[in-house]
């Protein structure tokens, strides 16, 4: 203690940063939680199907239209396998579409697109980083590693058709 105030102990400085990773780690997510993330994340994705899909229907060109669709693919994909694991975990999937269909719709450039896009794909790669670690069913967290490693391949991948397009 230090001996000015005794009611106020000298903060302990520890070695190394291992040293205190005990007090940021965080308990794991209740079935609740995850069925929340769950739906959340369904229908995200099932917004980014939609919205994507529609990209690629209008697209210029074959090549950025299969990109696209490709994308939009996984999107889906990923839609069902969230829907799946809700139900196992005994939830009811969300049948909802969440708005970022309608914000792609609404941009009206590529460029202004794929923009959104990577800032929607972003935010799902960021939520499965911070959610992953908490979750404690290994065939989910399996599952959401993938989905996690493809939207980031995915966001590669647009921005490589941004860039092509001169932004």
């Amino acid at each position: 203690m230090n001996e000015e105030n005794e009611t106020h102990p000298t903060p302990r400085a520890y070695a190394s940063s291992p040293c205190y990773a005990h007090e940021f780690e965080q308990p794991p997510l209740t079935r609740e939680e995850i069925l929340i993330l769950l739906n959340e994340l369904i229908e995200s994705e099932r917004a980014g199907a939609v919205g994507i899909i529609e990209m690629a229907r209008n697209a210029a060109d074959e090549a950025h239209g299969s990109l696209l669709h490709q994308v939009g693919e996984d999107e889906a994909r990923f839609c069902a396998m969230l829907s799946r694991h809700a139900e196992r975990l005994g939830g009811d999937p969300s049948r909802a579409t969440g708005v970022f269909a309608e914000k792609l719709a609404r941009r009206e450039t590529l460029e202004d697109k794929l923009n959104l896009l990577d800032k929607g794909q972003s935010v799902v790669v960021r939520m499965l980083r911070e959610a992953i670690p908490r979750i404690e069913d290994t065939e989910l967290c399996g599952d959401l590693g993938v989905m996690r490693d493809v939207h980031v391949k995915n966001i590669k991948r647009c921005n490589e058709l941004l860039t092509e397009n001169g932004s």
